[in-house]
């Protein structure tokens, strides 16, 4: 029996994507999968949710500004990245939103939203997690994203996350008020 037509992992890609994409037939789903999508536009869910942490949390308002520097600069890196691999987005299934790229590895919604859920997730908001879930599941039913480009975004932003822990908790223990 010849399986390689039906298995590569482009395959594979294409058919999670067209299953989930499929999702958004329903108008609820659509309409909570486009407004998810629309609040993690450019990072701006998890920027101004660190910001909102720095001004609640005083005792630690670096390691939140910190925080979200590195939710930040995991965005900027994944547009980095976009911009080398410049692998277009699906073109097999009808997009439920438009786009700020016509590209599509990785997600950079992806990756800003694993970045603040490892990072603000240190800091104790563990509701970030599911919320950033489903963020990265929005992009696959508004069929703008290959499962490989939020699976890359998401491992880019947690890794990148993780990578600046060290500095982030650093700035829990600075001058009260003096900022980052």
């Amino acid at each position: 029996m010849d399986h390689h037509t039906d298995d590569t992992p482009e395959d594979f890609d294409h058919r999670i994507l067209a299953a989930l994409r499929a999702r958004g037939a329903d108008p609820r789903v659509a309409g909570a999968a486009r407004a998810l999508s629309w609040a993690g536009e450019h990072g701006a869910l998890w920027l101004a949710g660190g910001l909102v942490g720095a001004a609640v949390d005083g005792t630690r308002r670096g390691a939140w500004l910190r925080a979200t520097a590195l939710t930040a600069g995991a965005h900027l890196a994944s547009t980095g990245v976009k911009r080398i691999v410049r692998r277009p987005r699906p073109a097999h299934v009808e997009p439920l939103v438009r786009t700020a790229g016509r590209h599509s590895f990785p997600s950079s919604h992806a990756t800003s939203a694993a970045a603040a859920a490892v990072a603000y997730g240190a800091l104790g908001a563990y509701a970030v997690a599911p919320l950033a879930a489903a963020v990265c599941l929005s992009r696959l039913v508004v069929g703008v994203h290959y499962p490989s480009d939020v699976a890359a975004g998401a491992a880019l932003g947690a890794l990148t996350a993780r990578a600046g822990a060290r500095w982030m908790h650093a700035g829990a223990h600075g001058v009260r008020g003096g900022g980052a």
